[in-house]
């Protein structure tokens, strides 16, 4: 299934999970998962708002006393220790990583060191893990975003007063289309701007899409000049035709980096943008070996990937093409297996049917059960037929 965020009042965390549960998410599925968690304080509550002639479902997470503040070493601790659906968990992980990234480029320090203050709390880990459970249980494979209003004036935070949108909001928004100054006050949160980038949604209208269902989740304020809501539409594609849109490859030769770096520049490449990185062994002028460094990525991230070349490699130089591309269209999945449930990635088109289990679902359950990793490989391709 497709969904497609129609965000003409923004986004937030609490209005994601709202429209997920508007859409047929179960709250009770979601209150039993959130219960597993190991926080205190909390009460979850869904109503019901009007919005002028929109009447839309209103999520809130309640919390009593004093909230630590926490790192995202410590939520990825919580997430990994509690028993949650494969890709739920890994979507989370994503939607906080991108966080921490953003508010480490803000801050200047590591991401695992970032200290969350208001995303911190066990609210906004509640709406984050909250919207990746819906986005699984819905069956949702890819999501599409419209133009973002960011909303105008200044917010008061524990750092102080800063301005609309804040700069990890900012952060985040690379490469979304947005309307500056559209909207009073905050328009997109910190906590919403995560989940898109995290849940690898893509900026834009999609394809011809069969919708199925509507929903709409509330937001907090009451907005003069239009409902203060989030339409998500959800539905399948008409065609299962390859999908084709246009990318850039950026490209540089290397011959003198020690190779113990790459694995941190390929890291720091994908969490920039990168698609695909990719590197080819090559003979260079005077004999000498090399590395052809490739990367497959949006046109809208060309200028922070050169950056990162720049940083992270030795090299003085990168090139760029325009080129285009087909993709299957590709669901996320889970199969059981004797190893538990393995989230497995299906690529469907014309006469082609493609699985891959995904590497981290796999190497967790390797892990728990102290076997060989391609053993897991081997029996969620048979799951998955």
């Amino acid at each position: 299934m497709h969904a497609y965020f129609d965000a003409f009042s923004g986004i937030s965390g609490d209005m994601t999970v709202g429209a997920l549960l508007d859409l047929g998410f179960p709250f009770a599925e979601l209150e039993r998962h959130v219960a597993a968690l190991p926080v205190s304080g909390c009460a979850l509550v869904l109503e019901h708002r009007d919005h002028g002639a929109i009447r839309a479902a209103k999520f809130d997470v309640r919390t009593s006393g004093v909230q630590p503040e926490r790192t995202f070493a410590t939520i990825r601790s919580i997430l990994e220790k509690t028993p949650l659906p494969p890709r739920a968990r890994e979507l989370a992980l994503a939607a906080f990583r991108e966080l921490a990234e953003a508010e480490g480029r803000v801050h200047g320090v590591a991401p695992d060191h970032v200290h969350f203050h208001e995303v911190g709390g066990v609210d906004a880990i509640v709406d984050i893990l909250g919207a990746a459970l819906g986005v699984d249980a819905l069956g949702i494979t890819s999501l599409a975003v419209g133009p973002l209003p960011l909303g105008s004036g200044i917010v008061d935070t524990q750092h102080g007063r800063i301005p609309v949108p804040a700069p990890a909001t900012v952060e985040l928004l690379r490469g979304f289309a947005v309307r500056p100054g559209d909207g009073e006050g905050e328009m997109v949160t910190p906590t919403g701007a995560a989940i898109l980038r995290g849940f690898g949604a893509v900026s834009g209208t999609p394809g011809a899409l069969r919708v199925v269902r509507v929903g709409y989740g509330s937001g907090t304020r009451r907005l003069a000049d239009r409902p203060n809501v989030l339409r998500v539409l959800l539905g399948e594609a008409e065609s299962a035709a390859p999908r084709a849109d246009e990318m850039l490859v950026i490209e540089t030769n290397i011959d003198d980096m020690s190779p113990e770096l790459y694995e941190h520049a390929t890291a720091r490449l994908f969490a920039a943008g990168a698609v695909d990185v990719t590197l080819v062994p090559v003979h260079m002028k005077k004999g000498r070996p090399g590395v052809l460094l490739q990367i497959l990525a949006p046109r809208a991230h060309r200028d922070d990937l050169a950056a990162v070349l720049f940083a992270e490699t030795t090299t003085i130089g990168v090139r760029f093409h325009a080129v285009e591309r087909l993709t299957l269209a590709r669901e996320i999945v889970d199969v059981e297996t004797r190893y538990g449930t393995i989230a497995v990635k299906v690529a469907t088109g014309p006469g082609a049917r493609t699985v891959a289990p995904e590497y981290e679902s796999c190497r967790a359950a390797a892990e728990r059960h102290g076997v060989p990793l391609r053993l897991v490989y081997d029996a969620a391709r048979r799951a998955a037929g």
